[in-house]
């Protein structure tokens, strides 16, 4: 269980109830409700926690993709008004890609994503590759899957995200999303 969550379950008490039910992989993608605990297990991928990722990113091992989606400019906006996206801050040295974790992404967001990982690997297939986002978020664990469809050998998954690495109190940085986006 992730420590957070443990954490909290701990304190209220209700930790056994809870550590006995799991979450299944979905056969193909998770389509809705993506803030909602999340499986323990990723099917050809390998699932890690804070500390694990913690010792890859200091070994230099892996790249890190960040997946957290980016609100868009509201289309309602009084003219004038000034739009400011949110900052990210995430794993130093990751590289953002938005908006390419829901279940289903239409073709120039995967083509982004595509680009996304050729950089962030060299575009070698075989350099292992970290993806994560926010605690029980599903857009890492779907973006995983998807890396591993697309023929990547070592595909790590941090479903605790950048809210478990936080809270071991290591490093974040501020990130901009790659560009350009679709």
């Amino acid at each position: 269980m992730k420590p957070v969550a443990a954490l909290v379950l701990i304190l209220s008490g209700l930790a056994a109830p809870l550590c006995a039910e799991g979450v299944p992989e979905p056969d193909g993608y998770r389509m809705e409700e993506f803030r909602a605990p999340v499986p323990d297990t990723l099917t050809g991928g390998t699932v890690i926690d804070p500390e694990e990722a913690h010792r890859i990113w200091e070994a230099g091992e892996a790249a890190f993709i960040d997946v957290l989606p980016q609100a868009p400019r509201p289309p309602n906006l009084p003219k004038g008004t000034i739009w400011r996206d949110k900052p990210r801050d995430t794993i130093p040295g990751a590289i953002w890609l938005p908006n390419v974790g829901y279940g289903a992404i239409a073709d120039v967001t995967a083509e982004y994503f595509r680009r996304g990982l050729k950089k962030a690997t060299g575009d070698d297939p075989s350099r292992p590759v970290v993806f994560f986002c926010l605690d029980d978020c599903w857009m890492s664990w779907n973006a995983a899957k998807r890396a591993i469809e697309w023929g990547y050998e070592e595909v790590f998954w941090l479903p605790e995200g950048t809210d478990g690495w936080s809270f071991m109190d290591y490093p974040l940085e501020v990130v901009k999303p790659e560009e350009p986006q679709p």
